[in-house]
């Protein structure tokens, strides 16, 4: 009895074991001979967006924050330095004879004399300092009375001096000086002091520091580690500058790019729509500077290779805070910025705003090619005034291709309203956008699949998967994720034909002041880190394809097997994608059909681990692409692909 229990026990296992295995075996054929649609080689790209202190306190390299004391508290991130006596002057903040009228306010330190007294700034979250890395100061300086020395210091969070340095012969009108500080220890939390030695009276404004090494070594330029992210992801185009905060709560606190270009001091502050959004995520010191402006996007995109695709105001406030909407009868301001930045992007330097790009360094066009009319708007309100842009944008400029919005929401009626609408005005693009939990995108891979051929086409334009719930403080980057952004990715990448764009959002996060997640690359004020997510993104940029390749996939019912295919033309390589997001690993049966001929090697990039694993400043490459090169004897052959995991396998 015994004896036919255990038996009974052991052919139970065995088969359990069979069923097992045989419920995660698949067959994939890729019609290699049967090519389908030509790939919009920019497809993959990245959407920026002032937020998670993205710009100011981010990819821009300042580390002084209210350089300028144009804050609405004007010494916000200010704090007065006084000696052991207490007894040290005054601050005082003042808008008579300033240094630029277009930002009038200026400090004014009076010091008694009897120990040195002045400001530290806090910079933003910190100011991080490496010890192998020069810092260039500025300010403008007038002399009022006396004549001081004015001492340039930088202390380590823990109160620690790492450098100084003195100026002294100011003069009685404005002028600028500079310094060179060579901290003597790397510091991610440093503060920046200036004091008054003597008794004196002296007016600053402009106060500036700036890693020496930017991007591209630019004075003033951007933060070189974040832009090197960007630039390792050959994006195929820059969405800028941003979503929400193109429309501001409010029109007149509307991102207008005009404001946004020539000398950085004309540049006038405005605060960022993102600044006071969450009750939960408060940033009352969330502005935007605008050293990140306009031109500086459109020369950020020429560096990194991608095509400029910036959205203008659509003659309508954010429809989550005032819904504020300008009549239509006024429309035409609005409209004339949409063509004056045309003109600005491509115009010839002997025309109005071809020639404010010339006299900012760059004479030669920077090819603008699309341009977006709006963020993410709704509503009838919404079709009445793009029709307006369109009819004005097309007949000046009829190779502009124009993105037109459809809701926040990737189904529900208000993007159905707009579809119908836009499809019916022939719309050249729509921006779809969706933020979810992973089980909608591992579901919607078929999304595209019977989308009309001859309509509009489709800018995937805002997405990302969400592990709480959308807003949660508690969504994290985590590579389950990851892989249904992956998964969902095949579907885009299938259907090229119809999705030409596609990108994640947001894109930058500082760790200590984050009002969004989860988000593709985080930073600090010393440091990266990229997540898995980003090196989805990454990898598709990297194996996009020239056209696609028809794939058949047959697989376990509840498998959670993805895929599709594309050949490289130049290389002469089949790139085969593949997602599989289940707990254990899938023995897949491939058929490359139609090729006669395959190479002994192939390419092979994974990406995998545990579906909560996530990437951090300590373990940045936790979750990382890994390479290896697998032999392949003909077109059919078996591959195991990891569990939770992207594989990209390069057949030649």
């Amino acid at each position: 009895m015994k004896t036919m229990k255990l038996k009974n026990w052991f052919a139970a296992v065995m088969l359990t074991a069979v069923i097992s295995a045989n419920a995660h075996a698949a067959t994939l054929t890729v019609q290699t001979d049967q090519p389908g649609a030509q790939l919009n080689p920019e497809m993959w790209g990245i959407f920026f967006e002032d937020i998670n202190f993205g710009a100011d306190g981010g990819l821009y390299a300042e580390l002084v924050k209210n350089r300028g004391f144009e804050f609405p508290e004007p010494l916000t991130g200010w704090t007065k330095i006084v000696g052991n006596k207490g007894s040290g002057g005054e601050l005082s903040v003042l808008t008579d004879q300033p240094y630029n009228a277009a930002n009038p306010h200026y400090l004014r330190i009076l010091s008694a004399g009897g120990e040195p007294f002045g400001v530290s700034n806090e910079g933003f979250r910190g100011i991080g300092v490496s010890q192998d890395e020069t810092y260039d100061f500025s300010a403008a300086i007038r002399g009022v009375i006396g004549s001081p020395v004015v001492r340039v210091q930088l202390y380590g969070g823990d109160g620690a001096l790492l450098d100084t340095v003195e100026l002294k012969d100011f003069t009685s009108g404005w002028k600028k000086y500079t310094a060179t500080l060579h901290p003597k220890a790397t510091d991610p939390k440093a503060r920046l002091a200036v004091v008054v030695d003597g008794k004196a009276v002296v007016d600053f404004d402009n106060i500036s520091l700036f890693p020496r090494h930017t991007w591209m070594n630019r004075p003033g330029g951007l933060r070189a580690d974040m832009v090197q992210a960007l630039a390792d992801m050959h994006p195929g185009f820059l969405r800028f500058p941003g979503g929400c905060i193109v429309e501001g709560p409010v029109l007149s606190l509307r991102y207008q790019w005009k404001k946004t270009i020539g000398p950085v001091e004309d540049r006038q502050l405005l605060i960022n729509r993102w600044n006071t959004e969450f009750a939960h995520r408060p940033t009352p010191d969330y502005f935007q500077s605008f050293g990140l402006g306009f031109f500086e996007y459109f020369q950020l995109c020429e560096d990194i290779g991608a095509s400029p695709l910036p959205l203008v105001n659509c003659g309508m406030a954010c429809e989550f805070n005032s819904n504020e909407l300008c009549p239509l009868d006024q429309l035409e301001p609005y409209i004339q910025d949409a063509l004056d930045l045309i003109e600005f992007a491509n115009g010839p330097t002997n025309s109005t705003w071809g020639a404010k790009r010339a006299a900012m360094g760059h004479p030669e066009p920077f090819h603008l090619k699309m341009l977006g009319v709006g963020n993410e708007q709704w509503g009838q309100q919404y079709i009445d005034r793009y029709i307006l842009f369109a009819n004005a944008i097309k007949a000046k400029y009829p190779e502009i291709q124009l993105v037109s919005a459809a809701g926040p929401d990737p189904g529900d009626d208000r993007f159905k309203f707009a579809w119908t609408k836009l499809r019916e005005l022939h719309a050249d693009i729509i921006d779809e956008h969706c933020y979810a939990n992973p089980s909608w995108f591992f579901e919607n891979t078929h999304r595209y699949d019977n989308y009309d051929r001859n309509g509009p086409k489709v800018f995937f334009g805002e997405y990302a998967a969400q592990s709480d719930y959308t807003v949660s403080v508690k969504n994290r980057n985590t590579l389950e994720c990851a892989l249904s952004e992956a998964a969902c990715m095949t579907g885009l990448e299938r259907n090229g034909d119809v999705v030409r764009m596609a990108s994640y959002a947001p894109l930058f996060a500082n760790s200590d002041a984050w009002q969004w997640t989860p988000d593709l690359i985080w930073v600090n004020t010393l440091g990266v880190y990229r997540t898995p997510n980003y090196y989805v993104q990454q990898l598709y940029s990297l194996n996009h394809g020239d056209v696609v390749l028809p794939v058949k996939l047959d697989a376990a019912a509840g498998a959670k097997l993805f895929a599709s295919a594309t050949r490289d033309n130049s290389s002469g390589e089949v790139i085969l994608k593949v997602v599989n997001a289940d707990n254990a690993p899938a023995s897949v049966q491939l058929n490359l059909a139609g090729l006669a001929n395959v190479s002994g090697d192939a390419k092979l990039t994974v990406l995998a681990g545990e579906p909560n694993d996530e990437n951090s400043f300590a373990t940045p490459q936790n979750i990382s692409p890994k390479q290896s090169v697998v032999k392949v004897s003909g077109a059919e052959f078996q591959h195991e692909f990891p569990a939770n995991s992207f594989t990209i396998l390069r057949v030649k």
